[in-house]
């Protein structure tokens, strides 16, 4: 950690508390699902079983045991959506740092990765709103000569199914080289745009679901092309300040997380080497498809904030919910991803993989309850799929166990 960490105590293990805290929180609002696959979206809109807290630290143990050095979770669970107050629980295993020692603390800002999409979205809506932006119309209206097909539509690119290739492929095809290669290197939108582009389009705009990076690196360039501000202020002015987001940052190109942080670490594609500390970046491949900074509580703030109501009219949230498959039990929509899970509840956020980092950050439909989990570690399988179950911890709760079960 940088010479601004604040000292955390050197003692591992497992803290769970349950504690009072007053994040933004907005009027709840009772919406159907619309668009295509939301038959299981018209479910419990509020996780009716109180989080397994037990599981949930036993879940980041895992993680660690697959190779993280730390992991970490905030559930904040609010009784009403007018009330402000909140139930916040934390639990959090091993190490932020591993030089010093320092221990996980949910108070630790971390690179949010891929969660960054939803805030590009949401301005992108908020815009929409205003009567600036049309999501069917061509993305070449906006930025004339951009792409090669003038089919491509803004909303084909915040539901990922433009069909431009995901340069990120390409760059980082060998994980550590890969990474060390642009580490410090500043791109344009267009540059990354060109990259994509050196490839023809994997589908006819529209006919399917392919996540790729690209589209959100062209959904920064709409938003700077549409205000005539970088995306830092539009980000800051419509989100960060309205919210009091204290810990979310969007520094590029600075390479450093302010204040305290959780140091994030590489695993290499080589099982024997030794983990690369990834912290140090300028995330400048990603921009608005990955660069933000935040932390636990602020990401549930936004999530909770956003699908109550605070953040956009019921339009422009209900077309943020036109949901398209994007893999079993899950839909995808304008900027955000739901999860169906077994207890029959949806879950409405995103997941970000950053070098150093996994996070899953999503809330309940009416924005009542509200989970972030980290580790801070990325390229590993094993880290990612313990840490997606989280969300069974968090909203499903206490499972009852089968006949014949050992306890």
């Amino acid at each position: 950690m940088g010479p601004q960490t604040m000292c955390r105590g050197a003692v591992l293990g497992s803290v769970v508390l349950g504690l009072l805290a007053g994040p933004a929180h907005a009027v709840d609002r009772a919406r159907p699902d619309t668009g295509p696959n939301s038959g299981r979206n018209a479910l419990t809109p509020t996780p009716s079983a109180a989080p397994d807290l037990a599981e949930l630290s036993g879940l980041l143990r895992t993680a660690l045991s697959h190779g993280a050095p730390g992991a970490m979770a905030r559930i904040d669970d609010h009784r009403t959506s007018w009330d402000d107050h909140a139930t916040v629980h934390k639990a959090v295993e091993g190490v932020a740092d591993q030089v010093s020692g320092e221990v996980m603390d949910t108070a630790d800002r971390f690179r949010i990765g891929s969660v960054t999409k939803t805030f590009s979205a949401v301005v992108l809506l908020q815009l929409a709103a205003e009567g600036r932006l049309d999501l069917d119309t061509s993305v070449d209206h906006y930025l004339p000569g951009l792409l090669p097909d003038d089919r491509i539509t803004v909303r084909h690119l915040l539901s990922h199914r433009s069909g431009l290739y995901d340069y990120t492929d390409d760059l980082f095809a060998r994980t550590v080289s890969g990474f060390e290669a642009v580490r410090t290197k500043v791109f344009t939108y267009r540059e990354l745009v060109a990259k994509s582009l050196e490839h023809p389009l994997t589908h006819a705009p529209g006919a399917a679901y392919d996540y790729s990076n690209t589209n959100f690196v062209v959904a920064g360039l709409l938003i700077e092309k549409l205000t005539g501000h970088p995306v830092r202020t539009e980000y800051e002015n419509r989100i960060i300040k309205p919210l009091k987001l204290a810990d979310t940052f969007y520094v590029h190109p600075d390479t450093k997380i302010p204040g305290r942080h959780a140091r994030g670490y590489l695993t290499p594609d080589d099982a024997k080497a030794a983990l690369v500390d990834a912290t140090d970046q300028t995330v400048s491949w990603a921009q608005s498809a990955g660069a933000l900074i935040s932390s636990t509580r602020d990401l549930n703030t936004f999530f909770s904030a956003l699908l109550g109501g605070a953040l956009l009219p019921t339009r422009q949230l209900d077309e943020m919910e036109r949901w398209v498959p994007a893999g079993t039990g899950q839909g995808y929509g304008l900027g955000l991803r739901r999860r169906d899970l077994s207890c029959g509840v949806s879950v409405y956020g995103h997941t970000g993989t950053v070098q150093g980092y996994y996070t899953y950050a999503f809330t309940s439909k009416d924005g009542l309850r509200s989970l972030t989990a980290v580790a801070n570690t990325s390229n590993n399988d094993a880290v990612y799929r313990t840490m997606l179950g989280t969300l069974e911890s968090a909203f499903c709760g206490k499972r009852a166990k089968a006949p014949g079960t050992a306890g």
